[in-house]
């Protein structure tokens, strides 16, 4: 029963997030094919990876990444950062406008958790976040997220 709960949960995030790029589509505004919306919502998570990084948490070659990378750069949703440390070294930043473009996820989780907190306690909703962080670190060890991440906090 708790893993369909959590399940459904899940889905549900997911769901309006595909509702909202849809309505985009529609609009016209939304540029980004699926496959690069998932490779967006990992380098955003990852931080400032740099392409190899990015290649070797998505399990594909150098080139592949390389390769999707630069469609993004092109259409304006990442860029290459030289790293201060290594100047060889390029790391990819998430751009504004990427930032505009997935904001609606966001959005919709802000307002999931202000409705959270008005539905529970305050003790509730501290021991929600213990169980949430419990979770993330111990219970998901596969996916590493660097702790500066704010997918990972």
């Amino acid at each position: 029963m708790l893993e369909q709960k959590f399940e459904m949960v899940y889905t549900k995030f997911k769901l309006h997030f595909y509702q909202e790029i849809f309505s985009r589509f529609q609009n016209r505004e939304a540029s980004l094919t699926t496959v690069e919306t998932f490779a967006m919502e990992t380098i955003l998570a990852l931080g400032t990876p740099t392409v190899n990084e990015f290649a070797s948490f998505m399990g594909i070659s150098s080139s592949n990444a390389a390769y999707k990378i630069n469609s993004l750069i092109r259409k304006g949703y990442v860029e290459k950062v030289q790293s201060e440390q290594d100047k060889r070294e390029h790391h990819l930043k998430v751009t504004e406008k990427y930032l505009r473009y997935c904001n609606i996820s966001n959005d919709y989780l802000h307002v999931v958790m202000q409705r959270i907190q008005k539905r529970f306690t305050q003790a509730e909703c501290e021991k929600l976040e213990e169980m949430l962080t419990v979770i993330g670190q111990e219970l998901m060890s596969e996916v590493q997220l660097p702790p500066t991440s704010a997918a990972a906090t």
